[in-house]
């Protein structure tokens, strides 16, 4: 039941991920699940770079060494922890907004839309049993010297995948009526 997967749906950290491998064919699932995500004026902002086995590795390198070349004060567990997380996931998808080029809606609806595709990626995940997380580094506004993107597209950030061998703690939330008025 849907209900039932939004619900169960969690954040599952690159330091929970098991060595288990991802198989391509369960990746173009998850990217073919966001592909149904609705878009205004059926835009379809969403753009992805998938990053597997070596490419994780240098992210993880450019990502270290970006955050030692512009934090005045770099903290030698963050370095760590950037080398490290990527080289963990079994895949990571780089999320990535295409602005159209005739603007004909905000750019903030398109954000919405690849949000969205995200949110379908990440119901997609945990029906099959994948841990996943959407990260969204300071380190992000960085990522055109990293990836090969085109004129108006931007990363967002990083939707690290896994498999976890650990019991994902149950979440909870506040009264949907402490969020709601109706009128």
């Amino acid at each position: 039941m849907i209900f039932d997967l939004i619900k169960n749906r969690r954040s599952v950290f690159p330091v929970q991920y098991n060595t288990k491998p991802i198989a391509k064919s369960d990746i173009e699932k998850i990217l073919e699940a966001a592909n149904w995500a609705p878009s205004h004026k059926k835009t379809e902002p969403w753009r992805f770079k998938v990053l597997q086995g070596e490419s994780q590795a240098k992210l993880g390198m450019f990502l270290s060494l970006k955050y030692m070349e512009k934090d005045p004060n770099p903290k030698e567990f963050k370095v760590k922890k950037l080398i490290e997380n990527p080289k963990r996931a079994g895949a990571i998808v780089a999320v990535c907004m295409q602005r159209d080029p005739s603007e004909c809606v905000p750019e903030w609806e398109e954000i919405a839309a690849t949000a969205m595709a995200v949110q379908n990626m990440w119901l997609c995940c945990t029906e099959m049993g994948i841990g996943s997380y959407w990260s969204t580094p300071g380190l992000i506004k960085y990522m055109d010297e990293f990836f090969d993107l085109n004129v108006g597209e931007k990363c967002l950030g990083f939707f690290y995948m896994g498999y976890s061998d650990e019991e994902i703690a149950e979440q909870t939330r506040t009264p949907i009526a402490d969020k709601v008025v109706w009128m």
